[in-house]
């Protein structure tokens, strides 16, 4: 057992050599043997294993993003192809394999319809026909169900991988990820032109289309090769269960789960974290001084000494603590009506612990960004992309180093106007105890004008 081990120490430690030989710029033909070689014995988790180790030593998520389509290239032609492990119809591994399938269909109807836009036999100042640049547009629009696909792959698939300590490839696809949707967007920017030459579409084709569904179809090489096998062999049947159930939340791309998956019985709700940090977040949860139900119902008292006095009384008498009611210093409200006022108040709450971690979000009606039961007890870091982890950072050092107490930002998101706010929240010591984010959609509001003093009903 221990050679075994001592082995696959040495392999990882070995790729991570070959890659950073490549980062260093020497050509792919200097390394390819030495990779193929070591890369024949590997399986996907080895490969997880060599980018965890790259930025355990230090290397930025950026730096490895950059290597990362170089080591796909080397590695194309000589991984291992794994035998794909049999999954149930409708499993989430199932589910996103059929998708892969579907976008590989999706890219390359994409690219024909490209080619017939500007064959190569038109001359270069023809006009295109409108009728199939519309074809083009109709498949492009049909491509961008992708982002479900990413979104289910980030907030559900990788929250669960992150419970095992595998944090770093997950943050190096996510990078990849921004960057196929950059692309993207291009691809859609050039596409909402209403005229153009063949010999421009020609041009769009060789330098915006093509790097970018080229980047689809490297994204569903590394999945199908790389994340899924390394899933299966990392999560539990509760968390497949957890990842099942919350997949509705965010949609599915170009195809629908079949019948046939089960899963395990209660896991529709939040995985706890299978570490010592999950078990201290069910235990913080059941140790405040007040709490619902039959937790932490205070036990009845008796005798003149323990009643208060009348006005006081009346001031406690709607606190039904027995039917599970939350006693604040302004009043009580049970868990019920706690719960509803949550979802009826216009904005969306999200509270991020002393610890980094997230602990609550509110589940409005029509919340303006996704947030899965998986984020709950995830490092608020790994639940950005690459890109945003050091503004993240930034906010949370200022709040706790009482630097700063609010950070706000607004932006145009799928033609909404969102004001987002961040508040460090503290006790009445001042001692830092998270941050609060609240998001709204102020679309509306930013509109009104005048007044309304008058009773109206939309």
């Amino acid at each position: 057992m221990s050679e075994l081990l001592d082995n696959r120490e040495h392999r990882i430690r070995t790729l991570k050599e070959v890659i950073r030989h490549l980062h260093e710029g020497r050509a792919p033909a200097e390394v390819k043997g030495r990779l193929a070689q070591l890369v024949r014995e590997c399986g996907a988790s080895e490969i997880a294993s060599m980018e965890q180790a790259l930025m355990a030593d230090g290397v930025p998520a950026k730096e490895i993003m950059s290597m990362c389509d170089l080591h796909a290239q080397v590695v194309r032609d000589i991984l291992v192809v794994p035998r794909e492990m049999p999954v149930p119809p409708g499993h989430p591994v199932d589910t996103f394999r059929r998708e892969n399938a579907a976008l590989g269909e999706q890219v390359r109807a994409l690219r024909a319809a490209l080619a017939a836009l500007a064959p190569p036999d038109a001359g270069g100042g023809a006009p295109v026909e409108r009728g199939q640049l519309l074809e083009c547009r109709r498949l492009f629009n049909e491509l961008m169900d992708v982002e479900k696909h990413y979104q289910r792959k980030e907030h559900l698939l990788f929250s669960c991988l992150e419970r095992h300590g595998i944090t770093g490839p997950s943050t190096v696809m996510w990078g990849k990820d921004d960057e196929v949707r950059a692309l993207l967007r291009q691809l859609g920017a050039a596409l909402s032109q209403v005229d153009g030459t063949a010999g421009e579409w020609r041009i769009v084709t060789q330098t915006v289309a093509e790097p970018a569904l080229r980047a689809v179809e490297e994204m569903v090489f590394k999945e199908q090769r790389i994340l899924l096998p390394m899933s299966l062999e990392n999560l539990t049947a509760s968390e497949w269960g957890e990842v099942w159930s919350q997949s509705p939340e965010f949609g599915y791309c170009l195809v629908d789960p079949q019948e046939g998956y089960e899963p395990p019985p209660a896991t529709t709700g939040v995985a706890a974290p299978a570490t010592a940090e999950g078990q201290r977040i069910r235990v913080a949860i059941a140790s405040g001084p007040f709490l619902p139900g039959s937790i932490a119902t205070p036990p009845a008292t008796t005798g003149p000494s323990a009643s208060p006095a009348p006005r006081q009384q009346a001031a406690a008498a709607p606190a039904k603590l027995g039917s599970g009611a939350l006693v604040f210093p302004t009043g009580s409200l049970s868990l019920a009506q706690l719960k509803a006022i949550f979802s009826t108040l216009p904005v969306d709450i999200t509270f991020v612990d002393a610890e980094d971690r997230v602990r609550f979000f509110s589940e409005g009606r029509n919340r303006v960004f996704a947030r899965p039961k998986a984020v709950i007890g995830r490092r608020v870091q790994h639940c950005h992309p690459p890109a945003s982890a050091g503004v993240v950072n930034r906010i949370l050092d200022d709040f706790r180093a009482g630097r700063q107490c609010v950070a706000e930002f607004w932006l145009d998101f799928r033609s909404r106007f969102v004001h987002i706010r961040y508040f460090a929240v503290r006790d009445e010591k001042d001692t830092y105890l998270g941050t609060l984010e609240v998001t709204q959609d102020l679309t509306r509001e930013r509109a009104l004008q005048g007044e309304r003093r008058l009773l109206e009903y939309e």
